[in-house]
């Protein structure tokens, strides 16, 4: 009860952070902001793409050894372009970032407070949220759909290799991934991994807002952060699925 209680509250500070922010925009460290994001995009963007790229790879293969039985490889390219832009490429991106910046977050924001930098901050009347929290919550936000795109167009590269491995020429196999994709697909699974990001930005600095002074409370933090960011994303991805289906998106 303690716990859900710090993290409502957690919730509460940050909204109204954002407020004052908005009211007075010349507060927000943009230094901070363009460092964060230079650490979740630029230097996630690798690991992101080659594991976007081994995802189509996989799927390819697997789809296609069932799809072959029937004589139609081809439509493999369907469902790679349904799965990728739909479902797995914002959710994989996100387990990334989750695990890359989500941890970072809460590690860096862990220390600080176990250094008693928060309570300098809050000492001389800077809010620790607005200045630490808003910076890497935008940050985590406007990294995801970039991030995704680039998941997103590898794994279509892997899977119109291996297609291109079973005769499927690559003009039929982009033929076919134009024609079933729609901009609201491209759109709901970019939104939803800023969707993603957001959680695993906020679950991750509120792990280490919460860090406790203790020989490994900095390690804790960042394990609740990415443990904590996962199952988040996986229940929000579910429900959003479930309402996807009921309402015919």
């Amino acid at each position: 009860m303690k716990s859900l209680l710090e993290k409502l509250a957690f919730i509460g500070e940050t909204a109204s952070a954002l407020l004052a922010m908005v009211m007075r925009p010349r507060t927000f460290r943009f230094g901070d902001f363009a460092l964060a994001f230079q650490r979740a995009a630029f230097d996630g963007l690798g690991i992101s793409t080659g594991i976007g790229f081994l995802l189509g790879v996989i799927l390819a293969f697997q789809s296609a050894a069932a799809m072959k039985m029937f004589g139609v490889e081809v439509y493999v390219s369907d469902l790679l372009a349904i799965a990728l832009f739909r479902e797995l490429g914002p959710l994989v991106t996100a387990i990334i970032l989750a695990g890359r910046s989500g941890s970072a977050f809460a590690a860096e924001i862990g220390t600080m407070k176990v250094d008693e930098e928060l309570d300098a901050l809050t000492t001389m009347g800077l809010p620790p949220v607005r200045f630490l929290v808003l910076p890497r919550v935008f940050a985590a936000v406007l990294a995801m759909p970039p991030l995704t795109i680039f998941a997103e167009l590898a794994g279509l590269i892997g899977g119109a290799i291996v297609l291109q491995m079973m005769n499927v020429p690559t003009s039929v196999f982009w033929q076919h991934v134009t024609s079933i994709s729609t901009c609201f697909m491209i759109l709901f699974g970019l939104a939803k991994g800023a969707l993603f990001g957001l959680l695993a930005a906020m679950i991750g600095c509120s792990a280490g807002m919460r860090t406790k002074s203790t020989a490994d409370g900095v390690g804790v933090a960042a394990t609740s952060a990415v443990v904590g960011s996962i199952v988040a994303i996986a229940v929000t991805d579910g429900l959003l699925a479930v309402l996807g289906y009921v309402w015919g998106w």
